[in-house]
This record gives structure tokens, sequence and C-alpha cells, in this order.
């Protein structure tokens, strides 16, 4: 057939959904026509282009929740095209006149207004908040959320949960090492150590949890949809562990019938240290045609050591080595019906810790030991999702094992060398089934139970003159049963309330590790078999004040259970803490897209019986209740666009807080919440121009300044740290399917002294965690 003839595609289904009905739209990037035939097939409907040109040009990848027309008007606009309505659900693609982004080219010299436009925001499809667990839009979201893309967080080279701190201002995190960090979100912090406390940010895959009450596993952020940060509390929805927020990852699903492989490589050198390498491959391969795809991510890092060890005469000795790969298959059963396997596996080698002596050298240590660390993590999951008209369910269950080693310098002064060895070791199964309905018109709503088995084991030793010596561990268990709900009524065009609950049971167990039986048996009472019922509501207005403006208040509550901590030779029970957060906040525009965004909150949080981490008498980390607190935040972020290929970012997130009642007096002289720093802000932009007929320069930076804050709590842990900027540069020169990078951290080489301590043992030195030093990253990306 010749060319200029006209090409028509068509693609119908048998069921016809109705126009206004949201669907799971996943495009590969590809040409016009392809991508068309995709979303006919995906949505329902007809979609024809008579110009063999226009099907010819290249789109990217589009994925997201949309109705018919949203994804037709998404697909128009990548195109350059003009969507024609042709009958109830069917449109013909012409070529619009007035777009510009597909003029075609000229032999001029390229010049800054050739970068393309970006689509107009009046047409572009709605915001999906599905950390909701109901798809809600955010014009009618109550609350504070940032959506990272996933293209944001691979853009040059392998990453972890730093990348989001460093994107979103709210979300801090100590610094011990990859794999035994703690995050943390608006304020609501507890300690710098991995004891076993639940923590204040639930981090899920998906619907599930990624650990329970063990540290951040630190995954790779390679080949992800998007990431959610919700501020919290989050109780209704995600229940424990949720006082802060929630960090939700969102893998890219299997494309049906696609079979594509890209693959990155990439070389560092780190000032002052050593050098670095990085590499990571994606492939989507179809299993039996579009019925069922398997999709299979690998990474690897060698991350160069920078602190040098001069009693032991060695350099860079801080090298972290961290392999991970995650698999991805999806079956699609028909109907609306799938089911999706996912399995992944992470292991993080430390070789020792990246502490430094506060007086010394720079970048050096004066310890006579190695204090290495190991984290391997492990996760599977199974989802069966459908729908049964306009109610839409899910269900996912998964199974969690997490292993960490640590190993501290515990020499104490002119004594032979000791190390402190403590092992935590979590295993988990859960499972959440829910039943939703998005809101359509006046009404959505969602119900679902939760059941969640974790047992963690931590264990400590003493290693001394080729002497091992056990110390007194501790093992917890929580059986936790839940029901939860939650409903949106609009009460008027433009003002929707919300109201929901949850009622979580936790049986709770455990007992001491390596300790005497008589003490043991004296003093049972304290690990006997105990429960406790908690019931966590909340409430929301939202006010659409104009087409683009909405205004919200909302109330929520949040909780930790409580557990058992290592009290001398023994164990003590700690009780639950719980969150009472009352939040007012507004948002302008589209995050992203439009001539600007805005968005800020303020909140008030009443916290009692504060789980915390101290150093005990002994020189051991340990946990209590330290006392009531209250944390006053405010955080505001927005983007503005420059030029058509400029665009300018920017957040600040504001905390005062203050311990009240503390609960013995090794806390009277606390004061406010350890590890938040009162300020935290970011600046950041975004960059593209066309530099030739095929070449495009992308370019993206930042720089994030964390203010002064507390270590921890009682006098051994009252060191300042913070007060020090951050930044980095990434830049991309390529086509779409190859493309050369070249990033920069620490652009200012800046030491600093971030949120962690190296070792808690009174070792007669003071210590700081300073900044990765500048690093260099040279990188290549390639797709097929």
């Amino acid at each position: 057939m010749r060319a200029s003839l006209p090409i028509a595609l068509i693609a119908l289904v048998a069921a016809v959904p109705a126009q206004a009905e949201e669907v799971r739209v996943n495009v590969p990037a590809g040409r016009g026509g392809e991508a068309a035939a995709a979303i006919a097939r995906q949505t329902g409907t007809s979609i024809v282009i008579s110009d063999p040109k226009l099907a010819a040009r290249r789109v990217p990848a589009i994925r997201g929740t949309f109705t018919a027309r949203e994804a037709v008007h998404r697909l128009a606009r990548a195109l350059g095209a003009r969507p024609v309505s042709a009958g109830a659900m069917g449109w013909r693609l012409v070529v619009d006149r007035q777009a510009r982004t597909h003029k075609p080219a000229s032999r001029r010299k390229p010049t800054r207004d050739d970068a393309p436009a970006p689509p107009p925001p009046a047409v572009g499809p709605p915001i999906v908040v599905s950390a909701s667990k109901r798809d809600v839009r955010l014009r009618d979201y109550a609350g504070q959320i940032t959506i990272i893309q996933g293209d944001d967080l691979a853009f040059g080279g392998p990453g972890g949960s730093e990348r989001i701190a460093n994107q979103v201002a709210s979300v801090t995190s100590t610094y011990l090492g990859s794999g035994r960090n703690k995050l943390f979100i608006r304020g609501i912090a507890d300690s710098s150590f991995t004891g076993p406390t639940q923590a204040t940010v639930g981090q899920y895959l998906g619907d599930l949890r990624l650990s329970y009450n063990s540290p951040d596993p630190d995954l790779r952020l390679s080949d992800m949809e998007k990431v959610e940060v919700l501020e919290g509390p989050q109780g209704t929805l995600y229940g424990a562990g949720s006082l802060g927020g929630i960090i939700r990852l969102v893998p890219n699903a299997p494309e049906p019938g696609v079979v594509s492989a890209s693959a990155s490589l990439g070389g560092s050198a780190t000032t002052h240290g050593a050098l670095g390498a990085d590499a990571g491959a994606v492939m989507n391969l179809p299993l039996a045609g579009e019925a069922a795809t398997l999709r299979l991510v690998v990474d690897a890092e060698s991350q160069g050591g920078y602190i040098d060890k001069l009693l032991l005469g060695r350099d860079d000795v801080n090298r972290t080595r961290i392999y991970g790969g995650r698999a991805f298959a999806r079956a699609d059963l028909g109907g609306g019906w799938t089911v999706d396997l996912i399995g992944l596996a992470q292991r993080i080698d430390g070789e020792d810790s990246q502490y430094a002596d506060r007086n010394g050298p720079p970048l050096t240590r004066s310890a006579r030991v190695v204090e290495g660390f190991d984290a391997d993590y492990l996760h599977g999951q199974i989802v069966v999702s459908g729908e049964f008209g306009a109610i839409r369910f899910r269900s996912s269950t998964g199974v969690v094992d997490q292993e960490l080693q640590e190993r501290y310098d515990a020499t104490e002064p002119d004594e032979p060398t000791r190390v402190f060895i403590q092992n935590n070791d979590s295993q988990m199964i859960a499972n959440e089934t829910r039943l939703w309905q998005p809101m359509e018109d006046r009404f959505g709503w969602v119900v679902g139970a939760s059941f969640t088995h974790n047992r963690t084991r931590l264990t400590r030793s003493f290693d001394a003159a080729e002497v091992m010596r056990a110390s007194t561990g501790v093992r917890n268990g929580v059986d936790e049963a839940t029901l939860y709900g939650e409903a949106s009524y609009r009460l008027r065009d433009g003002l929707v309330a919300t109201a929901g609950g949850r009622v979580t049971r936790s049986e709770l167990d455990g007992a001491g590790e390596d300790v005497n039986p008589m003490i043991a048996l004296a003093r049972s009472e304290v690990t006997a078999q105990r429960h406790e019922t908690v019931f966590l509501p909340s409430a929301s207005v939202t006010a659409n004040l104009l087409s683009e403006t909405a205004l919200y208040i909302k109330y929520q509550e949040g909780f930790r259970p409580g557990g058992l901590a290592i009290d001398g030779e023994f164990v003590r029970r700690f009780r639950s803490d719980r969150t009472a957060t009352l939040e007012i906040g507004a948002r302008h525009g589209r995050p992203g897209a439009g001539p600007f965004d805005l968005s800020g909150s303020l909140s008030f949080t009443r916290w009692r019986d504060i789980q915390a981490d101290f150093i005990d008498p002994f020189g051991l980390p340990t946990t209590a209740n330290i006392g009531d607190g209250q944390v006053w935040t405010a955080s505001f972020s927005g983007g503005v666009a420059v030029t058509p290929g400029l665009r300018l970012e920017a957040g600040l997130s504001w905390n005062r807080s203050r311990i009240e009642s503390p609960r013995n007096f090794l806390f009277t002289k606390i004061g406010q919440v350890p590890n938040i720093a009162n300020v935290n802000a970011r600046a950041g932009f975004d960059y593209h121009r066309a530099i030739g007929r095929d070449l495009v320069l992308t370019a993206q930076g930042w720089a994030r300044y964390v203010g002064e804050s507390r270590l921890g709590i009682g006098p051994e842990l009252g060191d300042p740290q913070g007060d020090y900027l951050d930044s980095g540069l990434t830049a991309r020169v390529g086509r779409e399917r190859m493309g050369v990078t070249f990033s920069v951290t620490n652009i200012f080489d800046t030491e600093g002294n971030r949120f962690a301590l190296g070792t808690p043992f009174e070792i007669g030195r003071e210590q700081i965690t300073p900044l990765r030093p500048r690093t260099f990253r040279l990188g290549l990306d390639f797709a097929f």
C-alpha cells in the first residue's frame, strides 16, 4: 500500500464501558498509530488516524487511570493533533495546525524556543491519588501529597530513599548507612537507632508494607511508575506505623504484547575517596501473547568509600555494595481481572561505617576495629484485582524477610579492642483485601480488612580478644487484625465531605533473649501475652473555590503498638503511643504542569506516650515512653514555568516541637523532639531544550538546606547536628533511546553533620556523620 494512502486504525471490544468510567491505561512509548490502537483496546473505543505522517509520529508512554476521553486527549496532545468526536465512543485524530509540538524541523540553528511547549493544563488528565485506596482525584483529596514520577527518580543512575528526601522538603532520614536508616515526615521522629519500635513512616510496595518494625530497606527506585508521599498521620487507611505519613512505591507494570529492554552503565569518582560503578537493566517479555507478561529489573552498584582509619592504616574504608532485582508477572484473566506476582530481593554489604571524628583530620576516624554491616531483604506478593461493575476489588498477600547485622566500636579508653554486634531479624506475613467505588458524581467509598503477623528478634553480643559474649536481647511478636472504611460525599458542586474509621486489635507477645532463666521466671509478668484495641477516626472537608484552587481542613489519628525493650539484664515493656493531628491547607494549580502551582498546610499534632530510643546506664541503646509532646508543622511547595522548557520548584518545611510531662529524670531536659530540624528547604529546576533535529538536552538540579536539630534523647545524645546545604546537578544529552548523562552531587563539597550516630558507646571522642564528598558520575543509557 502506498504511503500516501490513508491509514485507518480501528480497535473495538465487545463490552464497551461508559465514556465517563475511569480505566487503567498502560501504553508504552512508540508510534502514534500503535498507541492509538492500544488505547482503543484498553478503553473500549474506536480511534481513527487518517494521516499517515501523524500515525508515524512517536509519542511517550501514556500510563495512568483515565476516562476514555481523557486518554484520547492525552494522546492527541502528544501527537500535536486535534480529537474530533465520531459517535458516542469514537474519535478521529487530525493534524492540529496550531499545535507547536510537531512543527516541521527547519534548517536554521535551533534556539531556546525550539523546546517543546508543555501541554495546556486545562485539558490535562486528572491527577489521581491512588494511595487514597479509592482513586480519589487530587481536587477532592484533603491532605498534602507529593507524587514523584519514576523517570525523575531514576534520572542520572540508580538511587534509593535519599532521592525521595532530595525532592520532598518534609522528608528526612537518619544516615547510619544504606539499609539501616529511619525515615521521618512532618516533624514526627523518635530516634537514630533501629530498635524494637515501629517506624513513624509506613513504607509500602503497592498495598503491602515493606516492613513492620525494621529499618528502611532502601530499595533501588529503578523502573518505578511513581512514588507517592502522603503526610500523616494516615491511621484510617494505613493503620499502625503511619504517624508521620506513608511512602508508597508503585513499580511499572508489565506491558502486554511488548518486547522491550533498556540498560544503563555508569562510573563515579568521589573527591577525597574511591571510584564507584553501577549498572542496571529492565526487560519486558510477553509469556503468552497479551494474556501474560513478565517484567524483570536488575541493579548493581558499588559506592566508593571516603572515610580513612588512621590507626589501621586504611583509606576509603566505607565502600558499600548494593545488589538487587525485581520480577513482576501479570496474567490477564479477562473481564477486567488480573493476577500479579511480584518478587524482589536486595543485598547491601557495607565494609565499614560512615562516621568520622568531629575534632580529628577531615573524613578520618580513630577506631581500631572494622564496623561493617550487612542488610538482606526479600519480599514476595500476589495481588488479585478485578471489577464488579462499578465496584473494584483488590486482595494483596505478601511475605517479607529482613535481616540486618551491625557492628559498632565498643572499645573503652586504654582497653583492648571490643566490637558490639547487633542482629535484627524480622519476618512478616500480611494480607489486605478491599472493595471500593471511585467517586464519579456524588459518592465514593472504600471498605477493607487486613491482617499482619510479624516477628522480630533482636540479639546482641560483644566480641573482645577472640571471646564472644552474648548480651541481653529481645523478641517481639504482633498479630494485628483490622477493619476500616472511608466514604466521601459531594455536598454540592465543589464541596466534598469525607469521614472514616479504623478498628485494630493487636495481640502482643515476646520474651528476652540470652537472659538468666531465674530472672525470666521471676519477671514473667513482663513478657506475658497482652492485647490492645484501637479506634482511629478521620474527617475532612474539601472546597474547590475555583477550577484549580482547593481549600481543606482535616482531622486524623495514628498509633504504634507497644512492645518489649532491653532493660539491663532483662526486658521492659513500653506502651503504645498515639497522635492526633488537625490540619488546614490549600492547593492551586496542577503540580508539574501549567503556569504555576502552589500548595501549603499548617498542622498541629498532640503526641501521647512518645516511644523513643536512648542510651541506658550500661551504654546500650534501649526504648521507653519518654513523655507527651506537641508538634507544629507548616509546609509549602510550588512550581512555576519560566519558559516552555524551564520550570522552577521550591519547598519549605518548618517544625516546632516540645516534649511535655517527661516520664523520668533522664528526660527532663529534652526540650524538642529529636532528629527533626526546625527548617528544611529545597529548590530545584527542570530544563529541556532541543539542540538539534534529533538531540535533546535535559537538566535537573536541586539544593537542599537542612536546619539544626538534636541527635537524640538523654545527655549522651544531646549533640547538635544538621545546619548544612546539600546539592546536585544532572544533565543528559541524547535521543529517546540512547543518551549520555553527567551528574555531580554535593557540588560545594560540604562536610556537614547528618542525622546519625556512628557508635552509641562512650569511647572518648565526638562523632559526626559527614555528607558524601563531591561525587561525579558519567553514565550511558540505551533502550531497544
